[in-house]
């Protein structure tokens, strides 16, 4: 299975893409697709049947996955976008941001 340097509960910057200057929360991740799908971005209108959950149907808007290359990380102690490198600690990979050289956790 292939690693993706964002997972779920990170705050992603869009960095390409109709959203591009946004800032967001991961919701999901789907390393197989190289998709994730992040809070308020990448909005598209999907047209429901009704059900139980939404007995009028209609049209519902939801996020769409977006390709983890247009993503990048924010740094928890500075705020701004970072790349991400790694470093073993004892037996566990642990991620770095490149510009402060602190960890994210």
């Amino acid at each position: 299975m292939k690693k993706l340097h964002i997972k779920k509960g990170d705050t992603v910057f869009v960095n390409a893409g109709n959203d591009k200057g946004k800032t967001g929360k991961v919701l999901a991740v789907y390393p197989e697709k190289d998709r994730v799908i992040v809070e308020g971005i990448n909005m598209v209108s999907k047209h429901t049947k009704p059900n139980s959950k939404n007995p009028q149907g209609g049209i519902v808007k939801q996020e769409a996955g977006i390709h983890v290359s247009n993503l990048q990380l924010i740094d928890p102690a500075s705020g701004k976008p970072v790349k991400v490198t790694y470093k073993m600690d004892g037996d566990k990979k642990v991620r770095i941001s490149k510009k402060s050289g602190e960890e994210i956790k």
